[in-house]
């Protein structure tokens, strides 16, 4: 049983004094803890921030990080995805800039972000999370190599973090909201932080160029995903091994002990797909936790893995986009399809196929996928706030869009701002609507 639910059993079983009720709270406590040991619901494993209720006074709400421009749209969280407000993540942008170029490393590595993965920009923003009382949003800063937190109601930073090395990534949070954990990609870290404070509650190493992290089991371990260097121009099948060292990291994430590497290079070849790289892209946990759907460089589909057999089940892959280049080097950042997110029932993928410009719902038990949605450059898949739509960004057209899980159609496009990326649900005060000016 985990402390919470120990403290609510303690505190019922204190109030119920009568005889008669000791077999009915005695009933309650054991079904809190086999709940507590079934596992994280879908929410929970893919976006905890999903899994959390908004409290009193505050409003759930979708994070938008527009990665070039250095702001987030905030949108409502279900339907038609209506505009709350906008927040500047960057509003320490010059005093950045001059620490940077006063630094040679630094300005090379600023420099190096912008011609390859920025694409020619800068990245200004790749994740966030709010904090569990609304009131502020963490955000990790790719070309500024740290994360803050900003004030939501001012807009002004409550702390920062730099990073060790030269280049902030993928963030989560953990279940309960108190920490966050965020990718330092060129020193092949992970750190976690308390969310309030910023201020360091542990790290653990990782292999090449640490990306995707997800809290799974309620929050008793975290898993990373290193994808190894994805800007070289070395792609060609037979060159695969020169990417680095990719590998699957779970530590306990109290102690930041490692529990476990998977190698899936081990586990692709022996489902007899050596051809399929190994670098592990965005995934999804099923709702309890035994299997995981990931993507891969280059690959247009989708690989399933049994998390407790440690072994892929299944390869299916999608359809190509007959317009898409066959020339690999122009796949940004070896990333065939990226972004995919699961139904809360467990019963539907969301897919983001980036570099075929579609988005399309696979049903798990078949692996089928349903129609087409055409998408500008999809980069993300998440899960609306009502659990019905997938949401994604597409970062090709500036624009948000919500796909019906049930249909697989299309019900909600809104223009947002330059290249998004992330997109994660959250919560914000109600009737916020932008920081004070």
């Amino acid at each position: 049983m985990n402390a919470g639910n120990g403290t609510s059993a303690r505190t019922a079983h204190r109030r119920i004094r009568r005889p008669g009720r000791r077999l009915a709270v005695l009933a309650a406590a054991l079904l809190a803890t086999l709940t507590a040991a079934a596992g994280p619901s879908a929410a929970s494993a893919a976006d905890p921030a999903a899994a959390r209720p908004a409290g009193a006074g505050l409003r759930e709400v979708l994070f938008v990080g527009n990665n070039w421009e250095g702001t987030a749209d905030v949108l409502a969280s279900s339907g038609g995805l209506e505009k709350v407000g906008r927040i500047n993540v960057i509003p320490d942008k010059e005093e950045r800039l001059r620490e940077i170029r006063l630094n040679p490393v630094k300005l090379g590595y600023f420099l190096g972000i912008r011609a390859t993965a920025g694409e020619g920009h800068d990245q200004f923003v790749d994740d966030m999370y709010t904090t569990p009382d609304g009131t502020a949003v963490v955000v990790s800063r790719p070309s500024f190599a740290d994360v803050v937190s900003i004030d939501l109601a001012t807009g002004r930073i409550n702390w920062r973090f730099p990073v060790s090395g030269y280049r902030a990534d993928h963030m989560a949070v953990s279940p309960d909201g108190t920490r966050v954990a965020v990718s330092a990609s060129t020193s092949n870290t992970v750190h976690v932080l308390d969310i309030a404070t910023g201020r360091p509650a542990g790290s653990f190493g990782t292999g090449d160029k640490p990306h995707e992290n997800v809290y799974t089991d309620g929050g008793r371990y975290l898993w990373n995903m290193s994808i190894g260097d994805v800007t070289s121009a070395l792609d060609a099948p037979w060159l695969d091994w020169t990417k680095g060292d990719r590998r699957i990291t779970v530590v306990d994430a109290q102690t930041m002990r490692q529990v476990k590497v998977i190698d899936m290079r081990q586990r692709l070849d022996a489902f007899g797909r050596s051809d399929l790289s190994d670098a592990v892209r965005p995934v999804a946990f099923s709702p309890d936790g035994s299997t995981m759907y990931f993507q891969v460089s280059f690959f247009n589909g989708v690989v399933e893995y049994d998390v407790s057999a440690d072994r892929i089940t299944r390869v299916r892959r999608l359809p190509a986009n007959p317009a898409t280049s066959s020339d690999r080097t122009t796949w940004v950042n070896d990333s065939r399809h990226h972004g995919m997110s699961m139904s809360p029932d467990g019963t539907k993928l969301c897919v983001a196929g980036t570099m075929d410009d579609y988005a399309t719902v696979v049903d798990r038990t078949s692996l089928l996928e349903g129609p087409l949605v055409p998408a500008s450059k999809p980069y993300w898949a998440t899960v609306s706030g009502d659990g019905r739509s997938c949401v994604i960004s597409e970062s090709g057209a500036d624009r948000v869009t919500a796909i019906d899980f049930a249909t697989g159609r299309a019900t909600a496009s809104v223009p947002v701002g330059d290249h998004p990326q992330r997109v994660r649900l959250g919560h914000v005060p109600a009737g916020w609507s932008g920081p004070a000016a």
